[in-house]
């Protein structure tokens, strides 16, 4: 299987499973979709038939990052003044919001896919979980095979989340009537979804996790009907846990989230939540002995959280943590690098009220990476090694931007923040954007189909 040469790389972030390292003036081959080897002078060497050679003069190569929480969806609505949180009350906000999202189509669910995965994509993210709970009864029950369909245009290794909502609200829930289902058709979709996708083997693009969208916006049968399937069939579940919800769970079932969720066995390795920011010490102690993982969006936390995520204390606990952009209602954008920075600086913030330390910047590119990995069950992802999968970005830093910083490869991201696209991405061996293109796309074309898709949504 042919592949890749990147020579004289100024810097590799190598990890064999050890702890991250930067190997300078080094190489890395690829062959088909995994990394063959990172090492000095490989070019000297036989290399295997077809190989294509890149100088890599420069270049800061990175594993490939890993967004654990989006709603791809959400795109549609960034950017509107009409929609600003300094304005608006959340209950204004929710009864503004869900009524455009009921009125989306089917075509509207792929545009916004291949905008939001092409915008990761551009900014080094090789690896998608998008958590799609939105379901207009017009739209019907095909939205997440169109997500598929997005990610095998533009290459992208994707997790779909086949979210849904079930409690009217009439009984407490802020979910119009036009996006409800019950949780017999919710199951019934997860089932035909893994059926028709679901590839647990070694380098996978497609997977699927169960996740109902939130315990307030569900019937609890939702939730424990969800745990059993995914176990029978050995999927991940995620929800929204910790978002401010606590005390409305608390009124209608005695218990604040976490107790609730483990109490319905929504816990576990398998499992992860969304954000997190309003979990006590205790219940992040709880999702370390359960194994149940963290996706820390930190850039929502600017609009909508009431505190900032206490990511110290989950990292001295032992709480497996990754990241995620979240969708467009709570962050306009879909660049997971600039969360890296987000999240680093967000701690910075408030070190001096926390009792545990802010984890060095790298831990933050290990969020982003190997912590995504993590929470996906993918041992194959988030780092760079032979016989990884070869998911990997590349900066090139002979520019006015990187003068003075280029001696700490691994602080980088978090520390100074990267705005620009990557120069190169690369996923499962394929180059997928490169020198500003996507190879064998038409962005301009991409653009406009999805500008005319979403402008047909009467608002």
């Amino acid at each position: 299987m042919a592949g890749y040469l990147f020579r004289g790389c100024a810097a590799v972030i190598a990890d064999d499973g050890s702890g991250a390292r930067v190997l300078r003036n080094a190489d890395v081959l690829t062959e088909g979709p995994i990394i063959r080897a990172i090492g000095p002078g490989l070019s000297e060497g036989p290399l295997p038939d077809g190989t294509k050679i890149r100088d890599a003069a420069g270049w800061f190569i990175y594993p490939g990052l890993v967004n654990t929480h989006h709603h791809f969806f959400q795109c549609f609505v960034r950017n509107r003044a009409d929609l600003d949180w300094t304005k608006l009350s959340v209950i204004e906000w929710l009864d503004r919001i869900y009524p455009i999202f009921s009125r989306l189509t089917e075509d509207c669910f792929y545009h916004s896919s291949v905008t939001a995965m092409a915008e990761l994509i551009k900014h080094g993210c090789t690896t998608a979980f998008d958590h799609q709970y939105c379901f207009p009864r017009h739209a019907g029950k095909r939205l997440i095979d169109r997500q598929f369909e997005a990610a095998e245009l533009l290459g992208m290794r994707f997790h779909a989340g086949r979210g849904g909502n079930t409690l009217p609200k009439s009984e407490g829930s802020t979910i119009p009537d036009e996006m409800l289902e019950t949780t017999d058709e919710f199951i019934a979709d997860c089932e035909r979804l893994i059926d028709t996708y679901h590839d647990a083997s070694p380098l996978s693009m497609r997977q699927v996790v169960v996740a109902p969208c939130q315990p307030v916006n569900c019937y609890r049968e939702t939730f424990v009907e969800s745990a059993a399937l995914a176990r029978d069939r050995g999927v991940f579940l995620h929800t929204h846990v910790g978002e401010g919800e606590s005390p409305v769970i608390m009124a209608r079932h005695g218990m604040r989230t976490v107790d609730y969720c483990e109490g319905m066995g929504f816990a576990g390795p398998d499992t992860f939540y969304a954000h997190c920011w309003e979990l006590n010490h205790g219940e992040l102690g709880k999702l370390a002995a359960s194994g149940t993982g963290v996706s820390h969006c930190p850039e929502p936390v600017y609009l909508v959280g009431a505190e900032i995520t206490d990511i110290p204390a989950m990292s001295a606990l032992g709480v497996r943590v990754g990241l995620g952009c979240d969708g467009a209602a709570s962050n306009d954008n879909s660049n997971l690098m600039h969360c890296v920075h987000s999240a680093y600086m967000l701690q910075c913030l408030v070190a001096s009220t926390r009792s545990q330390p802010v984890p060095p910047p790298s831990d933050f590119l290990d969020y982003g990476t190997k912590g995504g990995a993590s929470l996906l069950g993918r041992g194959d992802l988030g780092r760079l090694a032979p016989g990884m999968a070869a998911d990997l970005f590349a900066i090139d830093t002979r520019r006015m931007d990187y003068v003075g910083t280029r001696h700490d490869p691994l602080s980088l991201l978090a520390k100074l923040g990267v705005g620009m696209p990557t120069d190169m991405t690369m996923i499962n061996g394929r180059v997928v954007w490169a020198d500003g293109q996507f190879p064998g796309l038409d962005e301009a074309r991409m653009f406009a189909e999805a500008e005319t898709a979403l402008t047909k949504i009467e608002t």
